[in-house]
């Protein structure tokens, strides 16, 4: 579905490279295959001839689905694309528009404005917002919140773990987006909001995430653990046939799959709520306090090494 980008500090994009240390490249040219854990992302470049560009924009996107393997070691798909256009767009942005299809295949289609440096790319956060879009099946309208959450919490974590951002930033840029979804006040209930009430629909999708992700890891697993076992089982089971997986079936096939009732007990308590959840308890566990002057960390070593466990730089792990 396509989105343009509003033109806020942080942007919203659509729903939904070349070596890396679980990612290698073959076929020469504007068209390149990267294969990690026996899946593969077939990345191509559309309307450009000048060959060191492509050779750029190859770079870029090799970087960013890097950054996705930090997640759990491998592409979640045996296979999907990425399509890469330029075009003129007024949008500073460098990457103003992004669509993700799942029509013939899942391809992810990128944007990207003419003359956009890599420096530029590498500070945006759009194609690993899209690539994080394959962690999971199509959730309908109703699940909007869910799959727009899980993209807008992992943006920040996976370029974190990646190098692209420092932890500091990506805490940050979370606590800045959970603001700017609080901003929005009280409203309907979030399974109803669809195509409306983008702030919230993503920013509270994200609260969420970090919540399972919290609740997870005190009990020893985490959030990549839960979302590899459902790639592995039952992903590519739902790539043709995406409108079958409701956001309540996905948060208990989670639960199936080691949840332990996590994802469903969230689920209730979010997708009927009219306003921003509290995350004062996350917060306290992370050792976050924000106000007026910004965000804080507490020393405290627990709060430390959890900050660590999901923000900390890592190599791409193997495939559990």
């Amino acid at each position: 579905m396509p989105m343009r980008r509003p033109t806020l500090t942080l942007t919203i994009a659509c729903a939904l490279a070349l070596a890396g240390p679980q990612a290698h490249a073959d076929d020469a040219g504007q068209a390149r295959t990267l294969r990690s854990g026996g899946n593969a992302l077939q990345v191509g470049v559309e309307g450009v001839s000048d060959p060191e560009r492509v050779a750029m924009l190859q770079r870029w996107l090799a970087e960013c689905a890097d950054a996705s393997l930090t997640a759990f070691g491998r592409y979640p798909l045996r296979t999907a694309r990425v399509r890469i256009r330029e075009i003129d767009s007024r949008d500073a942005s460098p990457v103003p528009w992004g669509q993700t299809r799942r029509d013939d295949g899942v391809a992810v289609l990128l944007y990207v404005r003419r003359g956009a440096s890599l420096e530029q790319l590498r500070a945006d956060w759009t194609a690993v917002h899209e690539l994080s879009h394959l962690f999971h099946p199509y959730l309908g309208r109703e699940g909007r919140w869910m799959a727009e959450g899980l993209a807008s919490y992992y943006q920040n974590v996976l370029r974190a773990r990646a190098g692209l951002l420092t932890p500091d930033q990506a805490w940050r840029q979370l606590d800045a987006g959970f603001g700017r979804g609080r901003r929005v006040g009280t409203g309907a209930a979030l399974d109803e909001l669809g195509r409306g009430g983008t702030m919230r629909v993503y920013w509270a999708g994200a609260a969420y995430w970090l919540e399972a992700d919290l609740a997870l890891r005190a009990r020893g697993l985490d959030l990549d653990t839960l979302l590899s076992r459902y790639a592995a089982c039952c992903l590519d089971a739902t790539a043709d046939d995406m409108d079958a997986m409701t956001a309540q079936r996905f948060a208990a096939e989670l639960d199936r799959l080691g949840g332990d009732g996590v994802f469903a007990r969230l689920y209730a308590r979010y997708a009927r709520s009219r306003e921003f959840p509290d995350l004062d308890a996350a917060y306290a566990a992370l050792g976050l306090e924000a106000d007026a002057g910004g965000l804080r960390y507490s020393s405290d070593a627990d709060a430390v090494r959890l900050r660590t466990a999901i923000m900390g730089p890592r190599p791409a792990r193997a495939a559990r």
